[in-house]
């Protein structure tokens, strides 16, 4: 039986935004760009949708020729922010990173 993710308060959220700089909140989601040339950005997803998969947790991702958008919220937990979202916000930077991507 799988458990439904628990919610974070507003003031947990708050809490682990303020520890991921470049991240912000946009509803009930938390969302970050990153400049790319299109090409390397393709790469990065697929590294980022690898990692996904491995943890069961996924960002809605949107690639333009010169940024990567990721958008993340749990939808197990009616589109809310857990523990979870703000984990893959952490793993998504650092491949970012790795992949040379630019903060935007």
């Amino acid at each position: 039986m799988t458990q439904t993710p628990v919610v974070l308060s507003e003031a947990e959220v708050r809490s682990r935004l303020e520890s991921l700089v470049g991240w912000r909140r946009e509803g009930e989601m938390i969302t970050r760009s990153f400049g790319i040339r299109y090409h390397g950005g393709v790469a990065l997803i697929v590294h980022v949708a690898d990692i996904e998969r491995l943890i069961g947790h996924h960002a809605d991702i949107d690639l333009r020729w010169d940024r990567v958008r990721f958008a993340i919220t749990t939808h197990d937990a009616g589109h809310r922010l857990t523990a979870a979202d703000f984990d893959l916000a952490e793993r998504i930077d650092a491949i970012a990173a790795a992949h040379g991507a630019e903060p935007v």
